[in-house]
């Protein structure tokens, strides 16, 4: 309940999710679990995210990848966010 919560809040990477929930005391295990069994598109994800970075800051194609990357996404992701997102 509590990973699919923080998704209907915000956007996030597989990584990015389990490292909040581990944050939030769940143990890694748990919180993997949790995580894999919303069964969550990552590249939607990465194109909320991406979206969410545009409206408030100015990005280059490949500095929005890059970022996107640093938050946890894949390569592949990432560049499919930057896409979504009209970059």
């Amino acid at each position: 309940g509590k990973a699919q919560d923080y998704l209907d809040y915000s956007h996030f990477s597989r990584s990015g999710l389990i490292k909040q929930l581990k944050y939030e005391g769940y143990t890694t295990a748990d919180a993997t679990f949790a995580v894999d069994y919303l069964k969550v598109n990552w590249n939607e994800q990465a194109a909320g995210k991406a979206k969410d970075y545009l409206s408030y800051s100015h990005f280059s194609r490949q500095g929005l990848i890059n970022q996107l990357k640093y938050e946890g996404f894949t390569t592949a992701q990432a560049q499919y966010g930057a896409s979504k997102a009209g970059l």
